[in-house]
């Protein structure tokens, strides 16, 4: 009886504990998710790695290939990271040579008339800089005057960039970007913010990596020395770059780190575009409205943690391989009458580690026999081959397609050789007209 009066307020509190423990592992699990805030107590948006973020996305930088997304359509304030366009824009005139690296510049009123509050180098109008120097500045420091005063460079004014930043994100299908200034800092409550989906941005930012990859040797500068009078260098606030040695950076910093932007305005909470690169693979991820300026970190190193512990590299066709029934073509006037082909490049999907996804063939096209005439060199361009493969994330089907090409060159036969060829293709040709009569 004893025991039996006991033994009731024992279950009743080991099942209290068993309920403790469910629930505190439901909270493990979801808590960041469902009851995650962003800036300002701002919620966040429910996902399955249990971001705290208001829009998240992680795309492989090569192929633009979309592993994990939260909330990837919808326009959010860029803050700073606005100046991701500003960037390309500028090495695109570097590019095209209508600016260059050491060009000198003078600093205009409208550059120099910055606010107080704004991130700045606190350029004086009058001063004289390089390129370079001011690219420099806004890449490490996030400097609004160095900004302002690279958009006038470009364009004449401020207003001529930011149509020229609109213009851009149209050419660049950039559908969600709206910009309203240079720097993404917005003076007056009432002022319209320059916004850019998570997945805008992303697409942007792998534009810029593959386009101008030197814009890598500014993001990962940790340090900058804008002037030798200066009392300190400037010093890039993104953490997670792995070239940061200050014991500071030390608990955020994260092997590969090498760029790309960080934001941060009351009405956008705190941003971050990153990229990362580990073992020949290279990541680009973006986190919209976060808590702090180290939550947008520690949900990057999240994205990163994932990125390379559950994927990996699959080819489904290695570089110049001959593909099963396209092994050849057909060319005229050649010393023979067809020539080896083979695709130009691989054909490479991120893949979750130790799957065998569904890799095939869907297509292929192969130009016309008389398209092509010989004499051809070896790898022209002769049609192309696209695998599919079904990607999890996202739920669609990726494509990609490669060109065939020449795996040898082909030689122009000699005039008597093509004569008794049309001799020969004459008669064969005769005799199969008369054979078909019976």
């Amino acid at each position: 009886m004893i025991v039996k009066a006991k033994g009731r307020p024992f279950r009743f509190w080991s099942l209290m504990a068993a309920c403790l423990m469910i629930w505190t592992a439901v909270l493990s699990q979801g808590a960041s998710t469902a009851l995650a805030v962003g800036y300002n107590n701002r919620p966040s948006t429910e996902n399955a790695l249990g971001l705290q973020v208001k829009a998240a996305i992680l795309i492989e930088a090569d192929s633009g290939q979309v592993l994990f997304q939260v909330n990837p359509d919808e326009a959010l304030p860029l803050a700073s990271m606005t100046k991701l366009m500003t960037e390309y824009i500028v090495l695109k005139e570097i590019s095209t040579g209508r600016l260059s690296w050491d060009e000198k510049i003078t600093v205009s009123a409208d550059a120099a008339n910055t606010l107080p509050i704004e991130s700045q180098i606190y350029l004086a109008a009058g001063d004289i800089h390089t390129v370079k120097e001011l690219y420099t500045a806004m890449a490490v420091g996030s400097a609004n005057d160095a900004t302002k005063q690279l958009a006038i460079t470009v364009a004449g004014s401020i207003d001529g960039f930011v149509a020229k930043m609109n213009e851009t994100a149209k050419e660049l299908g950039l559908t969600t970007a709206v910009f309203h200034s240079t720097t993404g800092f917005e003076v007056t409550e009432t002022e319209e913010l320059s916004v850019m989906s998570a997945g805008d941005i992303a697409k942007l930012a792998r534009v810029i990596l593959k386009e101008h990859p030197e814009f890598l040797e500014f993001s990962s500068i940790s340090k900058y020395q804008f002037r030798t009078r200066d009392k300190s260098p400037i010093v890039n606030i993104n953490s997670m770059l792995q070239t940061h040695t200050d014991a500071a950076f030390k608990p955020l910093t994260y092997q590969g780190v090498d760029g790309m932007k960080t934001g941060f305005t009351e009405k956008a909470g705190y941003n971050f575009a990153g990229t990362v690169m580990r073992n020949d693979l290279r990541f680009i991820s973006v986190v919209m409205d976060t808590a702090t300026k180290n939550t947008r970190f520690y949900e990057t190193a999240k994205l990163y943690d994932y990125a390379y512990g559950a994927f990996e590299k699959k080819t489904a066709l290695p570089p110049k391989t001959v593909v099963e029934g396209l092994e050849t073509v057909k060319i005229k006037k050649g010393v023979n009458k067809t020539v080896p082909i083979v695709t130009d490049k691989d054909i490479t999907f991120i893949v979750k580690k130790d799957a065998e996804p569904k890799i095939e063939m869907t297509a292929s096209q192969v130009m016309p026999e008389e398209e092509l005439i010989a004499p051809l060199a070896a790898g022209t361009k002769v049609g192309t081959v696209t695998y599919t493969y079904s990607d999890e994330a996202t739920g669609k089907d990726l494509s990609y397609t490669v060109n065939l090409v020449t795996a040898e060159k082909a030689e122009k036969a000699g005039w008597f050789k093509l004569f008794f060829r049309a001799i020969g293709d004459f008669f064969a040709g005769l005799f199969d007209s008369i054979v078909n009569l019976f």
